[in-house]
């Protein structure tokens, strides 16, 4: 699979959800598509590209994407962290576009940084 392959399945499937990919697509959107793929071969499962992944499916599943996180980001600043998912609102540019603040909470950060 490709990240254009990728971009087209996750589309079909957020969109109707409320999810929107980011409209810059050669500078945020595609490359962390292709990331993904990455971490999918590196550690056979998306991991968010956007954070440290200790390998582990069970530690790491609350940065799968799209991650945990995503609904509370997209619903309080209309992106999620990695900027990957928007609101329709925010790629319209009809609302701020902050520094989305890491929810993970610090213990699974660690533990990811000492390998689980």
């Amino acid at each position: 699979m490709d990240a254009k392959t990728l971009y087209a399945a996750l589309r079909r499937i957020q969109e109707p959800k409320g999810y929107f990919f980011n409209n810059d697509l050669d500078g945020m959107t595609m490359p962390l598509l292709e990331n993904l793929l990455v971490n999918k071969e590196r550690y056979g499962h998306m991991a968010c590209p956007c954070r440290l992944a200790s390998g582990d499916f069970e530690l790491d599943r609350d940065i799968v994407c799209p991650c945990v996180y995503r609904e509370a980001d997209v619903a309080e600043y209309g992106a999620c962290f990695c900027g990957l998912y928007v609101s329709r609102e925010w790629n319209e540019g009809g609302i701020e576009r902050p520094t989305v603040p890491e929810r993970r909470p610090p213990e699974k950060v660690m533990a990811a940084l000492l390998g689980g």
